[in-house]
Order: C-alpha cells, then structure tokens, then sequence
C-alpha cells in the first residue's frame, strides 16, 4: 500500500512560526504536502477557489490581522464545502475564553504554541496522527486542548 500525502494549511501571520513550523513538518516521518498562508483572508482565498485540492487539516492562527483565525474558523464551519475540515487552533494564546469560544465554534483541537522546537515537532505528529474520523465524533472538553 503506497504512502498517502497529507495535505496540511497553516494560516499564520508570523514569518518565523511559519519558518518553524515548515521544518518541524520536514523532520516528521508522515508524508506531507505544506501550503503556508500569510493571514486568514489568504487562506479563505485559497479555501474557496474553484477545483482547489483541500488540506485534511488546517493549523489556524487565532491572532492575525485582516482576517483572525476566530473569524476563518467560523466561515470555515459555515460553509459547506469546508465544514468537514479538521482544524487545529494553532496559537500563543491560553486564555480559557480563546479556548471556549474555538471549541464553540468547532475547532478540532487547541494547541498552545510551544517553546521549543522539539515540543513543536511533538505537539504536530501527535496532531497528524489523530485519526480524525473519531476525534471528531468523540469531541469533548477533556481531548480539546492538547498538552505535550
């Protein structure tokens, strides 16, 4: 059985977590294609061409200007085509109202953004491997908000 390709977004406004999180995904041993986005409006752009190939996952920013992750999430959820997309808040921020109101709203998973560069590399293999088919039935509070 040949290795399927993961198609994976990351929307973030912050050059250097972009830099870093593109060499965390190069060192991961699952197979997968990187687009980077700038910012939220960048990415719905993307999301919403016509014939677009769309990410299994996404890593959204919640912190970015023009279009915030909270704003993409919720466009996200609301339209059809991409309401089946798996998204993980990928952000700085760990402020329990953040973290309620992507959970309300439909957000996958919540990562704070880590420190270092190996928990980065945990924090994404662990996302990567999640079999989104029952994290997604299952979703609760308690497997929200993913801790490494």
């Amino acid at each position: 059985m040949a290795l399927q390709t993961l198609n994976v977004a990351l929307a973030d406004d912050d050059e250097d977590d972009r830099f870093l999180f593109k060499d965390a995904i190069d060192e991961i041993k699952i197979k997968t294609k990187l687009s980077l986005f700038n910012d939220g409006k960048e990415l719905m752009d993307y999301l919403t061409l016509p014939n677009v190939i769309l990410p299994e996952i996404i890593f959204l920013d919640l912190n970015m200007p023009i279009k915030n992750g909270m704003q993409c999430l919720k466009e996200i959820r609301e339209n059809p085509k991409l309401n089946g997309l798996s998204v993980a808040i990928y952000s700085t921020s760990s402020s329990e109202n953040d973290i309620e109101e992507t959970f309300i709203n439909g957000a996958n998973v919540y990562i704070n953004k880590p420190t270092n560069f190996g928990a980065l590399k945990k924090a994404i293999e662990k996302v990567l491997q999640l079999n989104w088919q029952y994290q997604t039935s299952a979703l609760n509070r308690d497997n929200f908000l993913l801790r490494i």
